[in-house]
């Protein structure tokens, strides 16, 4: 964007090429996916945190492609290998970008038998739902609430619940509720503005724990037992009520954590995450998949690709 406004001010513009430093990497951006943090961004909701003033501005989180080449102490990754990464946008450094540098931390390679369109839909929200998790910190046998379980957030914190041992309720609408019970979730729930109270009815005592990605924020939080665990996907903080422990869920810190993006790669080729991806646009399109992506009910990932 050179201005900020609705999906018509997204266009393509030239850029010239990243430095590369030590221990960065170098890629060929082939995939971009687009996710709400991208559609803010556009708006200008983020523009007074964002130190580069002047245009253009990119958005994208997460990218794939391929290695072009590395800076000095990058061992793990090699030119010519199919990567998967994670991008803290600022100014023309962002994922919507053919030519992208990022720190080497942040690119591992890209699940085994997969394009870079599938791939792109992993880090961003993979990494979230993982530290989600991990700020919840529960133990196998206790039970997660999950709001907004059929999107990418939701349905990651499912699969990595499942795998972590963890019982898991998950709000649906009727539409979703299979794609919600295949994902792993063990009670599926009607979503919507009761859903604290459909979630008691199964477990009376309240949830361990609550991954509330549709942002229902205090709606949900009576679903929680006194004394349990709340990760939030935009800040919010919780009430103060009940000694609940809220946890704001900023996957800014856990960029260049190559670890977890290492064992979301390996989760995926393993069968433990399903990449969904819902469409594919051409990057001089993104205006249009802003579009589909606000008028909401979008089920995977939109991607661009370069």
């Amino acid at each position: 964007m050179t201005e900020f406004g609705g999906p018509e001010v997204l266009h393509l513009v030239d850029v010239p090429d990243e430095p590369l430093g030590a221990g960065e990497v170098r890629l060929r951006v082939a995939a971009a996916t687009v996710n709400p943090t991208d559609t803010n961004a556009r708006s200008g909701a983020y523009a007074e945190h964002d130190p580069v003033k002047q245009p253009p501005w990119v958005p994208g989180m997460d990218v794939a492609g391929t290695v072009v080449e590395v800076g000095e102490g990058v061992d793990h990754v090699a030119p010519g290998d199919s990567v998967m990464g994670i991008v803290i946008p600022s100014g023309a450094h962002g994922g919507y970008r053919e030519d992208l540098v990022l720190p080497g931390d942040s690119v591992v390679l890209a699940p085994a038998g997969t394009d870079a369109v599938a791939a792109s839909t992993l880090p961003m929200n993979g990494l979230t739902a993982r530290l989600a998790l991990d700020h919840l910190a529960l133990q196998p046998g206790q039970v997660l609430a999950v709001t907004g379980a059929a999107g990418a957030f939701g349905g990651y914190v499912v699969q990595l619940a499942k795998a972590d041992g963890l019982t898991v309720v998950a709000d649906a609408s009727e539409s979703d509720e299979a794609l919600v019970r295949d994902l792993g979730a063990d009670v599926v729930v009607r979503r919507g503005d009761d859903v604290a109270d459909r979630i008691r009815k199964h477990f009376a005592q309240g949830v361990d724990g609550l991954a509330d990605g549709s942002v229902q924020d205090a709606l949900v939080l009576p679903a929680v037992r006194d004394g349990g665990a709340v990760a939030t996907v935009r800040g919010y903080r919780g009430d103060g009520s009940r000694d609940l422990r809220v946890f704001s869920t900023r996957v800014r810190r856990a960029a260049q954590d190559r670890a977890a993006l290492d064992r979301l790669r390996q989760q995926a080729e393993d069968g433990v995450l399903t990449l969904r991806v819902a469409q594919t646009f051409p990057a001089s399109e993104a205006a249009e998949a802003h579009r589909l992506l606000e008028g909401g009910g979008v089920r995977g990932r939109l991607v661009l690709t370069f």
